[in-house]
Parts: C-alpha cells; structure tokens; sequence
C-alpha cells in the first residue's frame, strides 16, 4: 500500500515556472516508478511524465517535452514535477501516481496505476 500526497500548484502567470512535489509513504519508494498525470475541467486524465525507480530513465509526453523535468529523490520519498515556460493549456489538476514495484516499463494509461495522490491544481494565466 503506497500513500501519495501532492504539493506545490498555484497560479501563475504564462511563461512563469512551478515545482510540484509528491512525497509517498507506506511501501519502499525506491522499488517504484512514478509517474505524474494531469486533467483539465471536462477533459480526460492525461500522461505528463514518468520516472523509473532508480532515477535512471525519464519519459515525457510530447506537450511537454523540454519544459518539464521529473526527478526523484529516494532519500525523502519524493517525486518532483519541475514546470518552466508554463502556457495556460498546461492548466489542470496534475496527481502523481504509481502501481507494482519494480516494474521495467512505463505505462501512459491511468488505469494502469493503481496509486494516486489527490491532486494539486495548476492555473497558467494568460
């Protein structure tokens, strides 16, 4: 059982930066990729980026591929979500997320995770 809590959203302006932060707790944080996941009012939960259990590989989906930097730090049990160049399409709940231990693929489908946080909402005003 891996408990997640999400931190860090707010408001901000295009253009602006946000570093959002999610800390587990409950099973070894080290044997789990983590994954973050954000969704829009009336839109469907969507992949934002993954991270392998070590560290070590790094996946990101295309809308924010070189803005945004997942990195984890297994020593605090957290995940981090670094946003820069922040647009307001970006705009939406974002959860962190994970499901069995020491899995060797990252899934981008939410139903794949069985563990999330409850969210923390980002606004990007234009």
């Amino acid at each position: 059982q891996v408990q997640l809590v999400e931190s860090g959203g707010g408001l901000v302006q295009a253009g602006g930066s946000l570093r959002l932060s999610c800390t587990a707790s409950g099973s070894t944080f080290s044997a789990y990729n983590m994954v973050w996941f954000r969704q829009a009012p009336g839109k469907e939960r969507d992949f934002v980026a993954a991270i392998s259990w070590s560290g070590g590989r790094t996946y990101y989906a295309d809308s924010v591929k070189g803005r945004f930097t997942i990195s984890r730090d297994n020593a605090k049990n957290t995940v981090y979500l670094q946003m820069t160049s922040l647009k307001p399409e970006d705009t939406a709940v974002y959860f962190c997320a994970t499901d069995q231990p020491w899995r060797s693929t990252f899934y981008t489908r939410p139903e794949e995770y069985e563990y999330w946080g409850q969210g923390t909402q980002v606004t990007v005003s234009s």
